[in-house]
């Protein structure tokens, strides 16, 4: 991006001509009273770029002939806006929806599945063809997974789950289609969870390339992943430059 774009007085946060110098040499919008530095602005599309391309922080700082240290704080940040939107942009699911819980990292040592240790429970909602809610829980008890279906889901929605005993009591919400795995029942005509186990695949496929994840920054790198399949058929540097440029210049 070239000099000449910011420095022909056109504002890049609400396209309207009327930019000025600052003493600083920053540049000012006389619209919306932004002001920016058009050399970090630069570096910072730069990174967030390579961000969008989901190359590692590593390497675009090796590419972009930047510190690591500052292109892992700006990924970072880029996480914190998405974590953010995502919780801010939330709605309540409804129509058909297919319920399902998973566990990422930790050792793969010991018991897997339902009750494995070290690893971050998520628990998962997706619409069919709409959107995918995920949210990291302490347990795949009754009451936790029941809590977060009421609270995000629209009461009187077609669910899907497996026979896990914690989704018992859904039909009290909704219809509750039971796909019997134990009996190796996976796909019958329209039920199936087929949506939200495709997401985990997603998710984990990239989270694969971490080469592990602290547990602590689950919640972040999870939103990213739940952002990034949300939007698959949006222009999605478009809207990580308005959520993680835009709206936090000054």
């Amino acid at each position: 991006m070239s000099d000449m774009y910011f420095l022909g007085r056109k504002c890049i946060f609400c396209d309207k001509y009327g930019l000025y110098k600052l003493k600083d040499k920053r540049l000012k919008c006389k619209h919306c009273n932004k002001y920016y530095s058009i050399n970090k602005l630069k570096r910072d599309l730069q990174i967030l770029y390579y961000f969008y391309l989901e190359i590692s922080a590593r390497k675009t700082a090796s590419e972009l002939e930047l510190d690591y240290g500052v292109v892992h704080r700006k990924f970072n940040e880029f996480r914190g806006c998405i974590y953010d939107y995502q919780n801010n942009e939330a709605k309540r699911l409804n129509g058909e929806l297919e319920l399902d819980e998973s566990y990422f990292g930790g050792k793969r040592k010991g018991q897997r599945g339902r009750g494995a240790n070290n690893k971050a429970i998520v628990f998962g909602i997706i619409e069919r063809k709409g959107k995918v809610y995920t949210v990291i829980v302490e347990n795949v008890k009754a009451p936790t997974l029941m809590e977060a279906i009421k609270s995000k889901t629209k009461k009187g929605s077609v669910f899907y789950t497996d026979g896990f005993k914690s989704y018992a009591s859904l039909h009290q919400y909704g219809k509750h289609n039971i796909i019997r795995h134990d009996k190796d029942e996976f796909v019958k005509e329209r039920n199936h969870i087929n949506g939200i186990e495709g997401f985990w695949s997603y998710a984990k496929e990239r989270f694969h390339k971490y080469h592990g994840i602290n547990k602590k920054n689950y919640p972040l790198y999870l939103k990213e992943m739940e952002f990034r399949f949300n939007n698959r058929n949006n222009n999605v540097y478009k809207l990580l430059i308005d959520i993680c440029i835009v709206r936090r210049v000054v």
